[in-house]
């Protein structure tokens, strides 16, 4: 019985021998490239991390603390978020082979051309007078001018920042007489604003300056002011009017947000813009086919406006010796003499 017992523990010791020698001496089989792609074998992997595979349902969410590219430490950059008024106004140029948006391409303000003025000599000037006025764009018949679309500010700084030789020239406003032109810079500048503020600390609860910059805002441009010319012109025996010059104005607060006064941003030379504003389609109440540009609407008065100033000795404005309703009343005496001193030329 013993003997027997042996000799079964040496055969099944040799047997569990002979199965181990032959799992040592087996040829390794060739690895699967699909089962590899699914369950790399972690004894070749890399030292080093790899980039990992983007998850479909963390699209756009990285591991904290490290960036997409695999780089250790580093916050992610987070995109600005992208407001309503960006998707309603893209940046991007629209397509070239975008479908019409109408009926038929309407060209007709596009290729208009601008009739020069006619010249006048110095001595055909027999009379003027240099008038001021003032164009409110929340009055209905001004509604033209604050186009949400494209508002008539909007044009004229597109038309200043055109380098081509139709492009706006623009002036300061230190005075009316377009004396100095203003740089790219400093128009910027003036249009572009920055205020300090203290904001506090979150680390050190200590208060900091801080620099915020206030960009341009066209809706802030509620009035312009433009400066004409009357003349008679004994040559045509006709009383005439030139626009000089435009101007937008801005209202200036306190920091209590009270008003102090009217700033004009800057001047533009009317009659070297012409050609420009002829290019630019008025949206009118009522016929959107109506093919009047901002050349039109200027030339023949579509506008409504109110006298502030005339040419004086003391260079005074009406509000300077007038208050209320008088400076309406004198505004509109003003425009009566000019219309009364063409027709006492004439008998009748």
């Amino acid at each position: 019985m013993r003997i027997g017992l042996r000799f079964f523990s040496l055969a099944s010791f040799l047997l569990v021998a002979n199965i181990a020698l032959a799992q040592d001496t087996m040829p390794i089989p060739e690895k699967n490239s699909k089962t590899d792609d699914m369950m790399p074998d972690p004894n070749t992997m890399p030292s080093t991390p790899s980039t990992p595979v983007a998850d479909p349902s963390r699209a756009g969410n990285p591991a904290p603390g490290r960036q997409q590219s695999g780089q250790p430490g580093v916050a992610p950059a987070k995109a600005p978020p992208v407001s309503i008024e960006d998707i309603r106004r893209p940046s991007s140029p629209p397509d070239a082979d975008r479908p019409l948006d109408g009926v038929v391409e309407k060209k007709s303000v596009v290729d208009k051309q601008v009739l020069a003025y006619e010249p006048v000599r110095e001595a055909d000037v027999m009379w003027e007078k240099r008038v001021w006025r003032v164009i409110d764009i929340r009055e209905k018949m001004n509604q033209a001018f604050s186009y949400p679309e494209d508002p008539f500010i909007s044009i004229l700084l597109r038309g200043i920042q055109d380098s081509s030789a139709s492009g706006i020239k623009a002036y300061s406003a230190e005075d009316d007489k377009f004396s100095h032109r203003l740089k790219a810079a400093d128009l910027d500048a003036s249009l572009n604003t920055s205020d300090t503020i203290s904001v506090m600390d979150v680390v050190t609860q200590e208060m900091k300056a801080k620099i915020v910059h206030n960009e341009f805002n066209p809706e802030a441009v509620k009035r312009y002011r433009i400066k004409e010319l009357w003349f008679f012109d004994k040559q045509a025996s006709v009383l005439k009017v030139r626009i000089l010059g435009i101007a937008p104005l801005m209202d200036k607060n306190d920091e209590a947000g009270n008003f102090l006064y009217e700033q004009p941003l800057f001047w533009i030379y009317y009659p070297d813009c012409r050609e420009y504003l002829s290019r630019s389609r008025v949206v009118v109440e009522g016929n959107d086919n109506n093919p009047i540009s901002w050349e039109d609407l200027f030339e023949l008065r579509r506008f409504s406006s109110y006298i502030f100033k005339e040419s004086n000795v003391q260079n005074r404005r009406l509000k300077d010796y007038l208050a209320g309703t008088d400076i309406l009343l004198e505004g509109e005496k003003i425009k009566q003499e000019i219309f009364n001193w063409e027709h006492d030329l004439w008998s009748y």
